[in-house]
């Protein structure tokens, strides 16, 4: 689709084909230059002939037979108005059955292989990255296609969008577990939609990831956010998600996580712990601490424990006991 919330579009309409087919609807509602009247239009034009005042004068007389042959008769507003959108439904229709006949594709996914059978035309269509994977070199073309590394559960809600037109709203969902569990699986069709080049269908994605975490009022544990760090590439959204997400559990002083806790992130991923100082930098706003080099604060930076043994001051910080 060229504009909208694919998730809120039917598949049996199948709205993206429909603009496809025909640019001069998507041209006039822009404001195009030059287009043939509309239905719209043409509703308008009859509709103010219809609000005329009634003229009770006598019925025009019928024209000569060479006026009728010179003057083009317009069909019924009805039939002009039904012809074109049966028009629009009828190329609708052709190319969703183009897209769904023809040869199928076996899709294995995951370690267990979890197989599905495809229409190869639909996923081509939605994805030129895997059109030229398929093709390969020359004319052969693949007939299977392997994904190991990804998860079944992500697929499956590609393959519900592929063939529905849309992904259900974590709205919907019944109570925190349920809504958690399908924001992961959010995250799974994330990572494959990056796969195949799906920018679009991608984006939905993680709306309704960060939608699902903010109803269940849950957020990876630092385990999680380790891994799914680990399989973004840099510059990747979800990479700067997870950083603001441990950054704001750090910051927060109900919260029971701590650096400490984020170790594991630090030490499996070289990159994190910039990332996160970006992060907690970005969510203060750049406030800027006080002057460590002021004076007034000599104990802060003394090597001694809590008691008096200061040399300036005689007595060792009262706040190092607490």
């Amino acid at each position: 689709m060229a504009s909208g919330n694919i998730s809120h579009v039917p598949a049996a309409t199948y709205a993206e084909y429909v603009l496809t087919s025909f640019p001069e609807l998507h041209d006039h509602r822009d404001g195009g230059a030059s287009h043939p009247p509309s239905d719209a239009e043409s509703l308008s034009s009859e509709e103010s002939e219809l609000d005329a005042p009634p003229d009770h004068g006598p019925p025009p007389s019928p024209p000569s037979s060479a006026a009728s042959r010179c003057l083009p008769v317009r069909p019924v507003l009805a039939h002009r108005l039904n012809s074109h959108r049966l028009h629009v439904r009828a190329k609708a229709k052709l190319q969703r059955d183009r897209l769904l006949s023809g040869p199928m594709l076996d899709v294995f996914v995951g370690a267990a292989r979890r197989h599905w059978a495809l229409h190869r035309n639909l996923l081509c269509h939605h994805s030129e990255r895997l059109e030229a994977e398929l093709h390969g070199d020359g004319n052969k073309q693949h007939d299977r296609l392997e994904l190991p590394e990804h998860d079944p559960a992500g697929f499956e809600l590609l393959v519900k969008w592929l063939y529905q037109g849309k992904l259900d709203d974590v709205t919907d969902m019944a109570d925190a577990n349920q809504k958690y569990d399908y924001a992961v699986s959010c995250h799974k069709l994330y990572l494959l939609c990056d796969r195949f080049d799906m920018p679009q269908l991608k984006n939905v994605a993680m709306d309704q990831y960060r939608k699902g975490l903010n109803q269940a009022e849950l957020v990876p544990d630092a385990d999680e956010i380790a891994d799914i760090y680990r399989q973004s590439p840099a510059g990747s959204p979800f990479r700067r998600l997870m950083t603001r997400i441990a950054a704001r559990q750090i910051m927060d002083p109900a919260s029971e996580r701590d650096v400490e806790t984020y170790r594991q992130c630090f030490e499996s991923n070289s990159d994190f712990a910039i990332d996160m100082v970006k992060a907690i930098k970005h969510g203060t706003g750049g406030m800027l601490f006080d002057d460590p080099t002021d004076t007034g604060n000599e104990c802060d930076y003394h090597d001694h424990d809590a008691g008096p043994n200061c040399h300036i001051k005689g007595k060792g910080r009262a706040k190092q006991g607490k």
